[in-house]
C-alpha cells in the first residue's frame, strides 16, 4: 500500500524503511506543469469534443491512461481500452503498430473518432491513429509535435534549445526546425545519444523511428 513501513527482520539487519508512492499519481502533477489541461479538457468535453481511443495494451500505461485522459480530463471511460496491466499482456504482443494494435485500427476505421493512440508495454512508445484509421508514422509525428510546440506551456518557460532525430527517421522534422531556425541533431538509433544531447542542453524535443519521443 501507499506510504511508509518500517521492518525489523528479526534483528538480522538494521531496521530500515520502505516508502511507497503513487507513480501515478506523481506524474499527474508532473504533467499539470507541463500541459493546459484546462485546454485539453475543453477539448475532449467540450461542445466540439473530440472523440478518442486510446490503447494502453495491457502494459504498465493502463493506470495512467485512465487517471490522466479520464479521470482528470474528463474523456468517456470508453476512450481508454485494455488498461489492465496483465503480465502476458493478455495473450497479444504490447508492440504499438498496425500488425498488433488491431484492435484500435479497428475502431479508428469506423470514423468515430478523431484521435487514437497505442502504448507499448512500459510506456516508451506509442503509435498515433487520425480519424478512419490514418496512420500517422513515427516521422511525422515528431515533426508534428515540434511544429506546434507554442501549444504546450512548458516550452514557453523554458524555450526550445533543439531538435534530435534517429538517423532511420525522415526529414520532416528538418523542415519544422529549418523554418523555426532550430537546429535538429542526427544521430544513430539508441536513445543513449539523445540522452547525451538532453545532458548537454542541445535538445529539447527527440524522436526516433520506432515511435519513441521524449
Amino acid at each position: 500500500r501507499v506510504g511508509r513501513q518500517d521492518f525489523d527482520l528479526e534483528n538480522k539487519f538494521k531496521p530500515f524503511r520502505v516508502e511507497i508512492v503513487d507513480s501515478v499519481d506523481v506524474y499527474l502533477n508532473l504533467l499539470r506543469g507541463l500541459f493546459d489541461f484546462n485546454a485539453i479538457r475543453s477539448l475532449l468535453t467540450g461542445p466540439s469534443q473530440l472523440k478518442i481511443k486510446i490503447d494502453a495494451m495491457h502494459g504498465v500505461m493502463g493506470p495512467y491512461v485512465r487517471r490522466i485522459l479520464c479521470d482528470e480530463l474528463g474523456a468517456p471511460a470508453n476512450s481508454a481500452i485494455n488498461c489492465i496491466p496483465l503480465e502476458d499482456f493478455g495473450g497479444q504482443h504490447p508492440d504499438p503498430n498496425l500488425t498488433y494494435a488491431t484492435v484500435l485500427l479497428e475502431a479508428m476505421k469506423g470514423g468515430e473518432y478523431g484521435f487514437g493512440a497505442a502504448f507499448d508495454a512500459d510506456g516508451d512508445r506509442y503509435m498515433i491513429l487520425g480519424q478512419n484509421g490514418f496512420f500517422v508514422n513515427p516521422s511525422d509525428s515528431l515533426a508534428i509535435i515540434a511544429a506546434n510546440l507554442s501549444c504546450i506551456p512548458y516550452f514557453h518557460q523554458m524555450g526550445m534549445r533543439g531538435f534530435g532525430r534517429s538517423m532511420p527517421t525522415s526529414l520532416a522534422l528538418d523542415k519544422v526546425a529549418k523554418s523555426m531556425k532550430v537546429p535538429v541533431y542526427e544521430t544513430p538509433t539508441g536513445w543513449r545519444f539523445f540522452a547525451n544531447l538532453m545532458d548537454s542542453g542541445r535538445c529539447s524535443l527527440c524522436g526516433e523511428e520506432s515511435f519513441g519521443a521524449g
